[in-house]
């Protein structure tokens, strides 16, 4: 672990903590050092969301050019030393040797959101999946370390299946913030082409719940497509953070699994996964990796220089090729 404040490690790890409990569950499975590493860069991560969605919609552009100003600075070797989890993300992202594009990257998500982008197509979502989603897979693949490069595409895979999987699960919650995820094309194939233009106009409309089960569950099929290439990629990593990664993974297609439960139907409620599940999810989590551990011993894990590998939308991610 880099020399890390130690009030800034303990800050990361409230805000895991209060913020996210399935990756606070995942994140007790690594190793100690790499544990607060990915803390520290999830800390980050939402540290910079809150910094544009607590934001009156006035204050948006101002709160991205800040973001944007602060990234500028770790590049230059000057980060913010008044702001502590500004201050730990830069000695982890340089120990780690992690591209300064993959943060850059997010904001630009975090701009699409502020600009209420209108997703016209599923490769239009796709690469909003890779800003929020994806680059945070391979900023982990960079904290975590893998065997290989050609590893990071399936890491990006994992946070565009997780991304579509929260973008299923909270379209009606989205639409009372006056947001629409799911792409125009899908909609119209669905029969309902018009449902963006009734954004902000009042509650969800019946007439569209039906067509819109059809769109989540497309959407839930294409998230598997991903979360099965991601999975090729586990053997790339240390035998435990395999072993966490499994377990956020699981928990969050669990997720999907309740949102088909109630049949796509958005007006449902807001899908979860219960604690009691999510410890027996950790637990075939665990006997999973206990049967793989003889055969890892056979080959030690060395984690490869990633140094020079960057991964592009959509160039480096797109067409998913979907395991036979």
């Amino acid at each position: 672990m880099p020399d890390v404040d130690a009030d800034a490690i303990r800050l990361c790890r409230e805000s895991i903590a209060r913020h996210s409990k399935s990756f606070a569950m995942a994140s007790r499975l690594l190793p100690a050092d790499n544990a607060d590493r990915a803390a520290v860069v999830y800390a980050w991560c939402r540290r910079a969301d809150d910094a544009v969605d607590e934001a009156p919609p006035a204050e948006h552009s101002a709160a991205l050019a800040q973001l944007d100003s602060e990234l500028d600075a770790l590049e230059s070797g000057n980060p913010p030393q008044d702001v502590l989890e500004l201050v730990a993300f830069d000695a982890v992202r340089r120990e780690a040797r992690m591209p300064l594009e993959y943060p850059r990257e997010m904001v630009a998500g975090m701009r699409m959101d502020a600009e209420e982008m209108r997703y016209e197509t599923l490769d239009d979502l796709l690469l909003y999946c890779f800003r929020v989603a994806g680059t945070v897979g391979l900023m982990m693949s960079h904290v975590m370390g893998v065997r290989s490069p050609e590893a990071l595409a399936q890491a990006t895979h994992m946070g565009l299946a997780m991304q579509l999987t929260n973008i299923c699960r909270d379209v009606a919650e989205d639409w009372e913030l006056g947001r629409l995820y799911l792409p125009d094309d899908l909609l119209a194939e669905a029969g309902c082409g018009a449902l963006r233009d009734r954004l902000g106009q009042g509650p969800f409309p019946p007439s569209a719940v039906e067509p819109v089960k059809r769109v989540v569950a497309r959407l839930l099929a294409e998230a598997d497509g991903y979360y099965a290439s991601g999975d090729l990629g586990l053997p790339a990593l240390s035998w435990r953070s395999a072993l966490a990664v499994r377990a956020a993974r699981r928990i969050y297609s669990a997720i999907g699994r309740r949102v088909e439960a109630q049949g796509c139907d958005i007006t449902r409620g807001r899908a979860f996964v219960a604690k009691p599940a999510k410890l027996l999810t950790v637990a075939g989590c665990l006997l999973r990796a206990a049967l793989e551990a003889p055969g890892r011993s056979l080959r030690p894990f060395r984690a490869a220089d990633l140094g020079g590998h960057l991964v592009r939308f959509p160039d480096d991610v797109l067409p998913l090729t979907r395991p036979a």
